[in-house]
């Protein structure tokens, strides 16, 4: 396939002051290595600190929306885009120029999207160190991308109808099983690093409640932004963050 005209790297926010400028700033060490022109496009859904401020100062565009719901903010983000390859990532993950540079060559490879490895930074629970590579691995068996970083062809993501509207989350799942059944999606070896913080914040009960929510009572929560507490609640002070 020939290469992106224009890529665009969407990043979905939530006052994300505290963690918004390193991800910008490894997304830029990352552009510069490319050959291809970039754009990148902070969709700032509803913050009430300096995100959006934060964002401008790099170099972003900034896309504002009011609705407090990750797939369709995600969504928001595309459609002002201007790429016809489209790069998400969260506001808290630092990519990598060899990441970057994977996800261009297999769509050029003729992948029609795909997701890379991931690891999270800093300090996390003993059971999840262990659960983390079983993660990835299953990620990469079944073919499902990582909301940090998720990448398509415009073509593609508008084929899909872009990501589940009804969902408050999961949508990185749904959207990866929709965009298989439209060509090959793919799950690179690469990595990139994104932030343990809901991890530290959260206790082992909320996320096993959660979980339960998101997967054996699916049909009855997945539509509740209130039944999403750990992606929706009361942001928590990352307790890493104070050791500073």
């Amino acid at each position: 396939m020939p290469p992106p005209q224009l890529i665009s790297f969407i990043i979905p926010a939530w006052n994300e002051e505290t963690v918004l400028g390193p991800t910008l700033e490894a997304l830029s060490v990352a552009r510069r290595h490319l050959a291809e022109p970039s754009e990148v496009v902070v969709a700032d859904d509803s913050s009430t600190d300096r995100t959006a401020e934060i964002a401008r100062q790099r170099g972003a565009r900034v896309v504002s929306v009011p609705h407090r719901q990750i797939s369709v903010t995600r969504n928001a983000g595309a459609q002002e885009a201007r790429g016809d390859l489209l790069i998400f990532i969260d506001a808290d993950t630092l990519v990598t120029p060899q990441a970057v540079r994977a996800a261009i060559e297999a769509v050029r490879a003729g992948a029609i999207g795909g997701g890379c490895a991931i690891r999270y930074s800093g300090w996390i629970p003993a059971y999840l160190r262990v659960f983390v590579p079983m993660e990835v691995w299953l990620a990469r068996r079944i073919g499902i991308a990582f909301g940090c970083f998720l990448f398509c062809t415009r073509e593609a993501f508008e084929a899909v109808g872009g990501f589940d509207a009804a969902l408050y989350a999961t949508e990185e799942v749904t959207i990866s099983l929709a965009l298989q059944r439209q060509g090959r999606f793919v799950c690179l070896r690469e990595c990139v690093m994104t932030s343990g913080r809901k991890l530290r914040t959260h206790s082992t009960l909320e996320w096993f409640i959660q979980l339960y929510r998101i997967t054996l009572a699916r049909n009855r929560y997945i539509r509740d932004r209130s039944a999403m507490g750990v992606w929706y609640g009361e942001r928590r002070s990352d307790p890493e963050s104070t050791k500073r």
